[in-house]
């Protein structure tokens, strides 16, 4: 009984020493979609919290223009705090 005790308590402490060291290495930002028209903030889309190799790839990603040469040329922007 006393072994079944001792391996429930090292099984937590383990369990709580990998969960608190994957918040450390993890990189999160607070970041959304803006919209811009003609050059002017319109409005904003899908804030959330990003992290990790999400967040790489979605900062990575180039930044989508539509009606280019247009009077009514949209921007969207991946933007973090």
């Amino acid at each position: 009984m006393k072994k079944k005790v001792l391996f429930f308590a090292a099984f937590l402490v383990i369990a709580a020493g990998i969960t608190s060291c994957e918040k450390i290495l993890e990189n999160c930002e607070i970041c959304r979609y803006n919209v811009y028209i003609n050059g002017v903030f319109s409005y904003s889309e899908l804030e959330a919290e990003y992290c990790g190799s999400d967040l790489v790839a979605r900062k990575s990603a180039p930044d989508v223009i539509t009606g280019e040469g247009t009077a009514h040329e949209t921007l969207t922007k991946f933007e973090c705090d």
